[in-house]
């Protein structure tokens, strides 16, 4: 309507059509839209409008803060629309969905930690997140650690203990995040690089008949030394459930 009739813009402009604020406010309450014909509303009429549906926001030049924040708290996303938003505003919006962080330029410390509570994922939008952050994001959920570069052990190990299966996703495991997967769950011993030896001997401790095994004073355990190179070469190789004894000693799985 505004682009095809150059007259409706001229009584935009002078707000011949809605001169004064009640003719705005009951021209809002009947429709929303018609915020977009009304040339710097007043604040309750912004507030009003916004209120009715959060996408009137970006049908109003240099809206009141009042505003804003009514707006993101509907849909943190219309962020979006909103110049230079102050750093309230965008708290705000990503409180109530953290994937507005993405419409976020240079988002501060605190707008990263509300967003990774909020939506671990969003982790992946943030460059060179903080241990904070990290942290922050693993504790949401242990799987955004897929998102993080070279997690130190601290991530690592607070990962597994939320998601001990995100494990899967770190190229680099700690022996410390190993042990706490394996302690929650003994089937992550097929999720692990380079298991450690008290890794593996935990996983070992876990099995009933290992334990009766590995109790027995006649029993042989000069296969574990004979047989390690071979051990790890399998469990690197992906083999059912890492094969980290010899096929002599398979009994001990069943």
């Amino acid at each position: 309507m505004i682009k095809e009739a150059p007259y409706t813009q001229l009584l935009i402009k002078h707000n011949i059509l809605y001169d004064t604020k009640e003719k705005q406010l009951e021209a809002v309450k009947k429709d929303w839209t018609t915020i977009r014909l009304i040339h710097n509303p007043d604040k309750e009429v912004q507030m009003e409008a916004v209120r009715q549906n959060s996408h009137a926001i970006r049908f109003i030049t240099n809206p009141d803060k009042e505003a804003q924040m009514e707006a993101v708290k509907q849909n943190g996303l219309v962020i979006q629309h909103i110049p230079n938003p102050d750093k309230d505003v965008q708290l705000e919006a990503v409180k109530q969905d953290g994937w507005a962080i993405q419409h976020i330029p240079n988002p501060d410390k605190d707008v990263q930690l509300e967003a990774v509570k909020q939506t671990a994922d969003t982790i992946q939008l943030i460059p060179s997140p903080d241990k904070d952050v990290q942290l922050a994001a693993v504790r949401r959920d242990g799987e955004a650690i897929r998102f993080i570069r070279d997690p130190d052990k601290d991530v690592q190990l607070e990962a597994v203990r939320q998601n001990r299966w995100s494990i899967w996703h770190i190229p680099n495991q700690n022996k410390d995040a190993q042990l706490e997967a394996v302690k929650q769950d003994k089937r992550v011993i097929c999720c692990l690089h380079n298991p450690d030896k008290e890794v593996v001997m935990c996983y070992l401790l876990s099995i009933p008949k290992a334990i009766q095994l590995l109790q027995d004073p006649s029993y042989d355990l000069k296969w574990e030394e004979e047989d390690e190179e071979r051990t790890m070469e399998e469990t690197n190789e992906g083999s059912p459930m890492c094969t980290v004894v010899d096929q002599r000693q398979h009994s001990i799985w069943h």
